[in-house]
């Protein structure tokens, strides 16, 4: 194990904001990490856990105590109870271990295709897209108890999933790190189409698409959307959606639908467990006067996706932050609705 000192976050992260992390250390396996917590224990240091950088705004004075970078490699596959159990390392790529799974025709996560970001963060906010979550699919998470250094392995049910949460981003946030993840996906199965755009994506089509189309297709529709990393390209620069969308009472759904705003068009909605009803974030803030391209010096809206907040070039992330309450501001005062951000932000 090895003790950085003053290293730069900001390129360590996807949305190029951040200052230095006073301690950093780079963990490539569990004896890593546990080393790293005895030393942070030693010297009164507060940790923090990096996977991508796909989901993070650092403040621009960075972070005070020892950040650290899981780096634990690796995918294994095995045969269980029907399903073929994909068990990758929490530092792995999510994007390569989505390929895997579609090479070895195992349907269940092929939806997420192209999410930035590791392995280890997607149990943490519960990802999904396009239809598909990972607690549909999460059998095991295995991960450290930083209170008693003791190897956890956390079944489905003790995650406490829900949409984009789970313990380890609310009850228990910053007691586990997560070191390794095992998904049971389906052999053979045919893949998910039925998000909006999969739909439109493939309406023309006179046979069902395949898991590798369908992963290909969603690359291709969040390309469009800059939700892919390119680099050299501004729209890139971002924290992925900076908002969820609303989950709210369908006599909240019919209050807003009966204002002005939305004599021509009603917001979009979709199911929520409980009878609620979850709502477009990117329509209210459209509507709310934040369109694509919208910006406000070195900070913007993407000009393919709504619900990303992008740096411009040369931002900090004060300016973020302040851009981010200009949108929540605007999107109450019109529709009055509380919007919540989705990255989690370190340093503040």
């Amino acid at each position: 194990m090895q003790i950085l000192q003053d290293i730069p976050l900001a390129p360590y992260t996807t949305l190029k904001v951040g200052g230095p992390a006073r301690y950093f250390v780079e963990a490539c396996n569990e004896t890593d990490v546990l080393e790293a917590l005895g030393y942070a224990r030693e010297n009164s240091l507060e940790v923090f856990v990096l996977g991508g950088g796909s989901n993070l705004v650092v403040s621009d004075a960075g972070w005070p105590g020892l950040v650290l970078k899981i780096s634990i490699l690796g995918i294994e596959t095995a045969p269980k109870n029907g399903h073929v159990l994909f068990t990758a390392g929490g530092g792995e790529d999510w994007d390569r271990l989505v390929a895997h799974s579609v090479e070895q025709n195992c349907a269940g996560i092929e939806c997420m295709s192209g999410i930035p970001g590791t392995v280890g963060g997607t149990p943490v906010q519960n990802v999904g897209a396009y239809g598909q979550e990972v607690a549909e699919t999460i059998t095991i998470v295995q991960a450290i108890d930083a209170t008693s250094g003791e190897v956890r392995q956390l079944s489905n049910a003790e995650c406490g999933f829900l949409y984009r949460t789970s313990i380890f981003n609310t009850s228990q946030k910053g007691r586990y790190i997560v070191t390794g993840v095992s998904y049971a996906l389906w052999p053979g199965r045919a893949p998910r189409v039925e998000y909006a755009d999969l739909k439109r994506y493939f309406s023309s089509s006179s046979s069902d698409p395949t898991l590798l189309q369908v992963r290909n297709a969603v690359r291709e529709i969040r390309s469009s959307k800059a939700m892919l990393i390119t680099p050299h390209d501004e729209n890139s620069r971002s924290a992925g959606s900076f908002f969820k969308n609303p989950i709210i009472s369908p006599a909240e759904y019919d209050r807003i639908a009966a204002l002005p705003q939305c004599v021509e068009q009603k917001p979009p909605k979709y199911p929520a467990p409980d009878g609620y009803v979850k709502i477009s974030a990117a329509w209210l803030v459209e509507r709310a006067g934040f369109h694509k391209g919208f910006s406000n010096g070195r900070v913007g809206i993407s000009s393919k996706h709504t619900l990303a907040i992008i740096n411009r070039g040369g931002a900090t992330a004060a300016e973020i932050v302040e851009f981010q309450n200009k949108v929540q501001e605007g999107v109450f005062r019109v529709f009055g609705v509380q919007l919540h951000p989705e990255p989690v932000f370190v340093g503040f």
